[in-house]
């Protein structure tokens, strides 16, 4: 069986050998690295308290927070590969973040959503080769795709950040410099099985047959390299000791127990240059190294929080919002984000994130799907098939946030039609009916008044309260699931009552069927407060439905999900569905007409080969 080997030539600073822990299998001799780089010392000196920020990310919801003194709520997705177009999986992180950066405006905090691509490596300059274009025209493409889907699925981001702006690359610099000053680089050889894909070296027992990659089912390749190494064995006991203190960091819970049993069994450092790869950020004073993609891309995450007025350095950008409220990933890269990260932060002498919260995959017939294995989910059909809210909304109520989760069109269709054009289409769609043919499309009474000893208001306040405490755990299937009872608990209300009969019975009944519309058409003002996180431009259409402007939409809070919006005299618009319920139709023989938007055309269908998405 081949060996990984590590050697280092010289002689390391005393005071970092005698750290080290490197494992069994690794033999070293190490060299001198003095003045590699002539690093900033005068900065961000690391306290000697613990650097993790444990104040609460949520404070209190009931307060709403308005201006500059408001808490900051900085949430992130990865920063994309672009070495293909983005999949179904990364679209998922995406509206995941979305919606809960949509629920933290809600409640006041001042927002900062943080997406963007990670465009340097050896897979982004061969993917660039492959298409016969250089790396900067390729990463420019990607890039470009990633920001036309985020805006057809309706992502309301703050900061896009690319890996190859100027201002994040002197960041990286700085930081580089910083962690060097701390005598955590030093120089060696390596030599082991590498994975392309991953980005990454792998130790021979993780591997499968054929010394394939577990994740990408590809073989990994032999590489000896001469790289600088981040002395990430040194942070063994501080890590240890912050998931300890704070539980919390590292979520589900389930997640944490797999980032403690990876730091129990020994932390080995890891190379932070490749020598071998020209499309990179060069290492300082050696421009024959560039610098490994993970210690390149984690740092979009502070180099995204400059302004363009800003000096491009570390203090500008701490200052700008740093730590991290919530760092959302895939289950694949927690390692990269709660373990080698934060002790790149200690390192450094900066504050760690507040949480990190690995979800899991979406699966095809039970396989992982990747860009890597071709047997994605393509987002943009998806979108322009069924529109962005029915996306949104089937991804976030369907996948028990945190586990993973299955795509099947059929049950897209079943579900989306059940809840959004059902449950909430419809019922908003015949209440305006009834008012417009009964009372002119106008409020005959204050909705406050309108509920004045009916259970029923308590009932919608206690589903509030439950979406909300949901949202705050990030349970957004779970929030979906409590909002969708509002809107079932309507119809019940309708459907006992039934105010078009009573509309015909005229005098005492008259005035009860025109309250119970007002009673309706409150719990949908709610509603579209409520599931705005969710379904954005569904919640938006129903407001507007209300009578209500497209300002007032942009400035909703969730406070005003409190019972009591909706005043006597109102005029509602103009009844119309406002969401169209998709059809299901068989192609004939010939392959007929192409399915209209909203309209599904049902192939014959065909064996699928296994594979899987990263979610």
């Amino acid at each position: 069986m081949a060996v990984a080997r590590m050697n280092m030539n010289c002689s390391i600073q005393s005071s970092l050998s005698c750290i080290l822990k490197p494992s069994s299998f690794f033999n070293f001799r190490t060299t001198h690295f003095r003045n590699r780089v002539s690093p900033t010392r005068n900065n961000f000196v690391a306290p000697k308290r613990s650097l993790l920020c444990t104040c609460s990310s949520n404070g209190n919801s009931n307060a709403f927070q308005t201006g500059e003194k408001a808490e900051p709520f900085v949430v992130t997705t990865p920063l994309y590969y672009v070495n293909a177009p983005p999949h179904m999986g990364s679209a998922y992180t995406t509206i995941a973040a979305d919606a809960i950066a949509r629920f933290q405006r809600l409640l006041g905090k001042r927002v900062v959503f943080i997406t963007g691509t990670d465009e340097h490596g050896e897979k982004i300059a061969t993917a660039a080769a492959a298409g016969g274009s250089g790396p900067r025209e390729h990463c420019d493409v990607i890039s470009q795709a990633y920001k036309m889907l985020w805006n057809d699925l309706d992502i309301a981001y703050d900061k896009f950040i690319r890996t190859t702006d100027p201002k994040h690359e002197a960041i990286v610099e700085e930081f580089y410099s910083r962690v060097l000053a701390n005598d955590d680089i030093y120089r060696a050889d390596y030599e082991g099985l590498y994975c392309v894909n991953c980005e990454e070296y792998k130790d021979e027992k993780e591997l499968l047959e054929n010394n394939c990659c577990p994740t990408h089912l590809k073989p990994c390749v032999p590489r000896k390299e001469d790289n600088y190494f981040f002395a990430l064995s040194k942070y063994q006991k501080p890590l240890e000791e912050i998931l300890a203190q704070n539980p919390d960091f590292v979520q589900p819970s389930y997640r944490l127990n797999e980032v403690q049993s990876w730091i129990k069994n020994g932390l080995r450092d890891f190379s932070i240059s490749r020598a071998a790869v020209d499309w990179g950020i060069p290492v300082p004073n050696d421009n024959k190294q560039t610098i490994y993609v993970w210690f390149d891309a984690l740092l979009g995450y502070i180099s995204a929080l400059l302004e363009d007025k800003d000096q491009p350095n570390l203090q500008s950008a701490v200052s700008s919002g740093w730590p991290a409220s919530l760092h959302l990933i895939g289950k694949d890269i927690l390692r990269f984000h709660a373990v080698y990260w934060p002790a790149m932060l200690m390192s450094a002498g900066l504050s760690l994130p507040k949480r990190v919260f690995g979800h899991g995959f979406l699966t095809k017939d039970g396989m992982k799907m990747g860009k890597s294995l071709g047997n994605t989910i393509e987002p943009n059909e998806l979108v322009d098939k069924f529109g962005a809210d029915a996306v949104r909304y089937f991804f976030l109520r369907e996948v028990e946030f945190g586990n993973d989760g299955d795509y099947s069109e059929d049950r897209f269709i079943n579900i989306v039609n059940a809840h959004l054009a059902n449950t909430i289409g419809n019922l908003l769609n015949r209440t305006l009916g009834l008012l417009k043919k009964n009372c002119q499309s106008t409020l005959v009474v204050d909705s406050s008044i309108a509920a004045e000893g009916k259970e029923f208001k308590d009932t919608v306040e206690r589903l509030v309260e439950k979406a909300r405490i949901h949202y705050e755990n990030l349970a957004l299937s779970s929030a979906c699931e409590a909002v969708l009872e509002i809107g079932n608990a309507g119809n019940l209300y309708m459907d006992k009552h039934q105010p078009w009969s009573l509309f015909k019975q005229g005098g005492d009944a008259f005035e009860a069927a025109a309250k119970d519309l007002v009673i309706i058409l409150e719990t949908m003002r709610i509603i579209a407060i409520a599931l705005s996180p969710v379904a954005p431009s569904l919640c938006r259409r129903i407001h507007e439905q209300l009578g209500y402007s497209e300002d007032q939409f942009d400035n909703l809070n969730w406070s005003e999900t409190k019972w009591g919006g909706l005043k006597g005299g109102q005029v509602m618009a103009q009844p119309k569905p406002v969401f169209a319920r998709i059809e299901q139709i068989k192609e004939n023989e010939n392959g007929g007409a192409e399915a209209p938007k909203k309209v599904v055309k049902k192939k014959e269908k065909k064996q699928q080969v296994q594979g899987v998405i990263e979610a």
